[in-house]
């Protein structure tokens, strides 16, 4: 075996879905753009937007694992408005640049989508009441 092939990425398990996968690689994405936050805002709106982000990734499993999902998905939707309003505050309060807000703007607007996609196709089975 050569030492590449020992280097390569993990693959994901087939049954992940899709919208775990994204949330996954929007933490990653968080941890490298709050990691330049001034000092004094480490452990304050730093450690609130890491926290939220695990939220969200959270009640993905949870809405995931219930047969009645509608609440835990109306969870999911709130907290991923509270992240959006975090990542704002935090451009508008120049810790984040402009480049950096607009790629985390884009993958939370993605995640949103897929939520709002899974809300809609719960009312239309008749699931989660």
């Amino acid at each position: 075996m050569t030492r590449s092939s020992q280097r390569s990425v993990p693959e994901r398990p087939a049954n992940d879905l899709e919208i775990r996968r994204k949330v996954d690689d929007m933490i990653s994405y968080a941890y490298v753009a709050v990691r330049q936050f001034p000092k004094a805002e480490k452990h304050v709106l730093s450690a609130e937007i890491r926290k939220t982000c695990w939220q969200v990734l959270r009640l993905v499993i949870v809405c995931n694992k219930r047969y009645h999902k509608k609440t835990t998905m109306q969870d999911l939707d709130a907290e991923l408005d509270v992240l959006r309003h975090q990542v704002r505050k935090a451009m508008e309060l120049g810790f984040l640049p402009m480049k950096k807000y607009t790629h985390w703007a884009m993958l939370n607007d993605e995640i949103g989508r897929m939520v709002g996609g899974w809300i809609r196709s719960q009312r239309s089975k008749g699931g989660g009441r």
